[in-house]
């Protein structure tokens, strides 16, 4: 049986070096079509060149991630600069109820002010405190990679 792939593209820029309060929380989501004019996959009779509701819960949990490592980056006084992820979700035909199954999170981050041990250790602090990941019955990996900036 066929397992359907969902992609979003998330970007944002910016500097949390002066703290919790003070960096831009706006980012950028990529999503087929572009626009929120919403149909089904075309898989399921949809019109393929519009958003459909599985890339919308894929972008949350991309956005939702983005959102919790900055909160946790900024309050531990470490300087993100860009966060892009290239994010996937899996969802495998079956018999009985469709789900999505699987969701990679794989941001790249750009920052200074920090080792890698710390980096992940925020990583995963936020993958716990994600709302849209606790709330999900999928599995929600997080690989993220760092770049480092002088």
């Amino acid at each position: 049986m066929a397992t359907h792939e969902y992609s979003t593209r998330l970007a944002w820029a910016g500097s949390t070096g002066d703290g919790y309060r003070a960096y831009d929380r706006a980012h950028e989501v990529e999503l087929a079509g572009g626009t929120l004019a919403v149909s089904a996959d075309a898989s399921f009779r949809g019109d393929g060149s519009l958003t459909n509701p599985e890339q919308l819960l894929l972008a949350a949990a991309s956005s939702c991630q983005l959102l919790s490592f900055l909160s946790v980056a900024a309050l531990a006084k470490i300087d993100v600069l860009a966060y892009e992820d290239d994010a996937t979700a899996l969802m495998p035909q079956t018999s009985g109820p469709m789900r999505i199954t699987e969701i990679v999170l794989r941001p790249r981050i750009t920052a200074r002010g920090a080792d890698e041990s710390t980096l992940a250790q925020l990583v995963e602090t936020a993958h716990r405190q994600c709302f849209i990941a606790n709330t999900l019955n999928a599995t929600v990996r997080v690989e993220h990679s760092v770049e480092w900036a002088s």
